[in-house]
């Protein structure tokens, strides 16, 4: 399963195993405190709903800044937990605790505009 956030695309593939997971190449426990706490989320909710979690998940993610990449991650594990227990219930519980975990954030930068640095407000000028 795939997932996107700005610039960040992060692919999830879950086989059969004991629950590790993994992203790019490194044990999602050496992240960062928020971020592991990000990829934890879909996680929790799925072992509440669904018992024990028997399988392995690799995440790879390409592009974007750190944070994007955390945010395409879980989008991507999360879709992934979905499609590979086809729970409805569980379908419900993310889109009720956090509808990002399933639906992609489509939000981009705005260009800018011809003639100016920025891509919304003018520049003041007064002509005295």
């Amino acid at each position: 399963m795939s997932g996107k956030r700005k610039t960040a695309v992060a692919r999830a593939i879950l086989v059969e195993g004991g629950g590790k997971i993994t992203v790019n190449k490194k044990p999602y426990k050496h992240l960062q405190l928020f971020d592991k706490l990000k990829i934890e989320e879909p996680i929790k909710i799925a072992k509440k709903i669904l018992g024990k979690i028997n399988f392995d998940v690799k995440i790879m993610v390409r592009g974007g800044g750190e944070k994007s990449q955390i945010e395409a991650a879980r989008l991507a594990l999360a879709k992934a937990i979905v499609e590979f227990s086809k729970s409805k219930e569980l379908t419900a519980a993310y889109l009720s605790y956090d509808r990002n975990l399933l639906v992609a954030d489509i939000r981009r930068k705005e260009a800018y505009k011809p003639g100016d640095s920025k891509a919304r407000k003018k520049r003041q000028s007064s002509k005295r």
